[in-house]
């Protein structure tokens, strides 16, 4: 059986478009040129593909693989976390899912009036982790060569490296053009998600994003996550906000670091929740057509 044959699910979170195949049963692999076809306007357009897989560890529900539209990995996908633990709790009925990930465990709540909330695990702020092509110093605020007049960018990693830029005005930038350069940067060896931020108000982020391997996209979820510890790491915004895309409004919480408590949503553990609502599209199966060449 190949992917040809394969069901799949179209969702959204927040207009983030996110392609669903549940390759549990019979594994194939899907390549990037299989993904890159599938994305190609007219046949599935998405922005990521989360791609499940047999889990490899007790407990949860499936390893995922997460590709963007031009066939690069990504190792974690928020909106998309979202939308496949709303898949899972409809079949399963379970209000709580967890998936594996390159990134590690992701820990999901379905609540009753159709959000999920999506534990996103701890930020990480080592040159080294984010990756950084060299040592910055504190990664908080730095000046990246070349882009001087933005101001200093905040680097984090979510599991996927973000530099977030604090502008006066993120709806007058050229998210396209600046976003396009930046991911590129020489600074970031594994390209970079680019955000532009604003505060909407004491608790509230006005977020426009590029994605790395999507370009711009109407919402993303580790970059509202990552703009979010950036607005805490700087002294701009607590630790609770909202964060609005053009697609829409999430609910980010970066937990306080507690001292052993445990693991999961309910513990201080210096790890971000993100809560957000997801859509279903349509469904159908994938066909030699939509695969093209990549057949």
């Amino acid at each position: 059986m190949d992917l040809a044959s394969r069901p799949f699910v179209k969702m959204n979170g927040l207009g983030n478009e996110i392609l669903v195949i549940d390759l549990r049963a019979d594994p194939v692999e899907v390549s990037p040129q299989a993904a890159r076809a599938l994305a190609r306007p007219g046949v599935l357009p998405f922005d990521q593909a989360m791609v499940l897989y047999p889990p490899r560890r007790a407990g949860t529900a499936a390893f995922v693989r997460i590709l963007n539209s031009d066939g690069s990995a990504s190792a974690a996908c928020g909106n998309g976390t979202r939308c496949i633990a709303a898949l899972e709790a409809q079949v399963t009925g379970a209000d709580h899912v967890v998936f594996e990930s390159e990134a590690g465990l992701l820990d999901c709540r379905v609540h009753a009036d159709g959000t999920v909330s999506v534990d996103m695990g701890a930020p990480r702020f080592s040159w080294r982790d984010i990756p950084l092509a060299h040592d910055v110093g504190d990664t908080t605020a730095v000046m990246i060569e070349g882009f001087e007049p933005l101001g200093p960018a905040s680097f984090v990693s979510m599991g996927n490296p973000h530099a977030v830029f604090f502008v006066p005005d993120a709806g007058a930038v050229d998210v396209a053009g600046l976003g396009a350069a930046l991911e590129r940067h020489p600074l970031f060896p594994e390209r970079a998600n680019i955000s532009f931020a604003s505060l909407a108000g004491p608790d509230e982020i006005l977020l426009h994003v590029w994605e790395r391997g999507a370009g711009r996209t109407r919402a993303c979820g580790t970059a509202g996550c990552a703009a979010a510890v950036a607005g805490a790491r700087t002294g701009r915004t607590g630790r609770t906000v909202r964060v609005r895309l053009p697609g829409g409004l999430l609910g980010i919480d970066w937990r306080p670091a507690g001292q052993g408590q445990g693991e999961g949503q309910g513990h201080d553990n210096g790890h971000v929740v993100m809560t957000g609502p997801v859509e279903h599209e349509f469904s159908g199966r994938i066909t030699a057509a939509m695969l093209g060449e990549a057949a």
